[in-house]
């Protein structure tokens, strides 16, 4: 896996591809800068080998080309604070303006390109799309994790136009993929996978890799409301890929072994999800889960079984929390 530290930067530009889809407030302020203090190190080291960087992301979703709500010259000054470095901006990603701007870029400078998805080209995974972003730098640097499982022009495509010595990934990418194969190759048993998000598209190659790996994965985020409705629940208006629901049936059936049945994980994922585990001592969490199971088998079964049609209203599952505190105070 090469990495900005196997490169040599100096006097390279270096075009990298960061995610700074950062949520703003009505002021346009950024309310959350976790994605951009990640980028940071990266940042710093190809300055540091005396280079210069070109930074490209996209925020939000436009529909219609370019809108000041999405607009990325709102993140100039979050980014300049927390690199420490004056950053310039370019009013577009490609253009004359872009070009000039990034040519003459000296090392040591920063310079941000406008919001990629301004140009409906960068989701279409446009090859000529992606040529033109390419003009910008000398080296690629992939370091935006978030996207890259996108086959979009500025993740997946861009890098043929680099030549294999001329592209690699940043730290947080490098982070990433080296915890993933952690995970994948090298993780003790047993072991509990929490997988998230909101698609299941987005992650069904590591849910599947992980299938013959981890002792249990729990689905969380937007991607979960899929499954239960595959098992025949209700999800009301809640994300849901319906193209994906016979995928869903599948992963399911393969899952079929858990000694737990669905509606028992469906509990205990919502308990989870309600904090009343976590006054639980580690050492104990597996018989607590055991104990609580086993009585709701016996007095809370209509519950657990309205858990698994997808009702998650409060006269339904504060049964279950009350069973789940009452047992709690055991353990404590």
């Amino acid at each position: 896996m090469k990495t900005i530290d196997n490169l040599n930067f100096l006097n390279k530009r270096a075009l990298v591809r960061v995610d700074f889809n950062v949520p703003l407030n009505d002021h346009f302020d950024v309310t959350d800068s976790t994605r951009i203090v990640a980028a940071i190190p990266t940042i710093k080291k190809i300055i540091e080998l005396g280079g210069s960087v070109i930074l490209m992301s996209h925020l939000g979703r436009p529909k219609e080309g370019p809108t000041n709500k999405y607009s990325l010259k709102h993140t100039v000054n979050t980014i300049s604070h927390l690199l420490g470095l004056p950053v310039d901006f370019a009013n577009d990603c490609i253009g004359d303006e872009a070009y000039s701007k990034s040519g003459a870029l000296k090392p040591g400078h920063v310079l941000l390109l406008e919001n990629l998805r301004f140009y409906k080209e960068e989701e279409k995974g446009d090859v000529a799309f992606a040529e033109k972003l390419s003009k910008h730098g000398d080296i690629y640097v992939n370091d935006a994790f978030g996207t890259a499982h996108r086959s979009h022009a500025s993740t997946a495509v861009i890098a043929q136009f680099f030549k294999p010595d001329a592209k690699c990934l940043g730290y947080v990418m490098a982070n990433e993929v080296a915890s993933i194969d952690k995970v994948i190759n090298g993780a003790e048993a047993p072991f509990t996978a929490i997988v998230g998000g909101a698609k299941v598209s987005d992650k069904i190659l590591i849910i599947e890799q992980l299938m013959n790996k981890a002792n249990n994965i729990l689905i969380g985020g937007g991607m979960a409301f899929t499954f239960v409705k595959a098992m025949g629940g209700t999800i009301g208006k809640s994300l849901c890929e319906d193209d994906k629901l016979e995928l869903a049936i599948e992963i399911l059936k393969q899952a079929n072994a858990s000694p737990l049945t669905v509606e028992q994980q469906i509990a205990i994922i919502y308990l989870g999800t309600k904090n009343l585990l976590r006054s639980i001592p580690v050492n104990k969490v597996k018989e607590f889960e055991k104990e609580f199971l086993d009585v709701c088998e016996r007095k809370n079964k209509e519950q657990l079984n309205a858990l698994k049609a997808g009702k998650f209203d409060d006269s339904i599952t504060s049964v279950l929390e009350a069973t789940a505190k009452e047992l709690s105070a055991k353990y404590n």
